[in-house]
């Protein structure tokens, strides 16, 4: 995530080629058998131990006793959808209160995987670091497993951008309790670390570098929805990933069509 010096001396221990230079091999040779020889018996001891300890595979699930022997296989997600959202930004939020049901519905149909990305451009047009603070503590929470609950509480109790209220580690601590199920020692450690800082100025990089224009944006199997804050509905969020999820999967049809069956052969009079 070495041996080369060894080698290398060997390579010049044969261009001196005198007879105790043979007598170097033959020992070596020896006690590379040996070495081989206690590898195999080691790894026929290891392998046995394997062969009889019980590990079940990843992903494997089972009851609630704990035995995990089903593999399961669960169907392809036929829509990625990517909204970017700023944490400081009152479009984020009224984007994200309005959408709230909708994708929900959409992520309990199966038709669809969202990705959010987090974003700070808010902090160059207001100044301050209220959006690179509140980014970093809804990662901490997403180390948690509760980045949506936490996210939901942050949008309910955002300051106004003006007063960079998000700066504040108090406001920030307050709603992770608010978002519940936080390990909160975890989570207040985190964030007066900086553990996630790194990971929120990389994210907004590469949003600058996109070019995709201001918050909120939504992307659809990686194709950019037109001005989603003016002329997108919540209906028409949903026809549109229905229709994608629609056109992904007829295209795995054709490319791998369903066998027919075929039909028995008449019997013979």
């Amino acid at each position: 995530m070495v041996a080369s010096a060894g080698n290398k001396n060997n390579g010049d221990a044969t261009k001196k080629g005198s007879g105790g230079h043979w007598r170097n091999y033959v020992v070596a040779g020896v006690g590379i058998a040996v070495v081989c020889g206690a590898a195999v018996v080691v790894g026929q001891f290891s392998r046995a131990g394997e062969a009889t300890a019980f590990e079940p595979p990843s992903g494997a699930v089972g009851t609630p006793d704990g035995t995990k022997l089903a593999l399961p296989v669960k169907p392809t997600v036929p829509v990625s959808m990517t909204v970017y959202e700023d944490p400081r930004s009152p479009q984020s939020r009224d984007f994200a209160q309005k959408y709230a049901t909708t994708i929900a519905q959409l992520l309990a149909s199966g038709q669809v995987q969202i990705d959010y990305r987090l974003v700070t451009q808010s902090d160059r047009q207001y100044g301050g670091t209220g959006a690179q603070e509140a980014a970093a503590a809804a990662a901490c929470a997403q180390d948690q497993g509760r980045f949506g609950p936490f996210m939901d509480q942050l949008w309910q109790h955002q300051p106004a951008p003006q007063t960079d209220g998000l700066k504040d580690p108090k406001l920030l601590k307050e709603i992770a309790k608010k978002a519940g199920k936080i390990q909160h020692d975890t989570f207040n450690l985190c964030l007066d670390r900086g553990q996630r800082q790194g990971w929120v100025k990389k994210s907004q990089e590469d949003y600058a570098a996109s070019g995709l224009g201001p918050v909120p944006v939504v992307q659809i199997n990686g194709q950019t929805v037109a001005d989603p804050a003016t002329k997108l509905t919540p209906a028409k969020l949903a026809a549109l990933v229905a229709k994608e999820a629609h056109q992904v999967s007829a295209a795995a049809t054709t490319a791998y069509p369903t066998p027919t069956a075929t039909p028995a052969a008449a019997p013979k009079s």
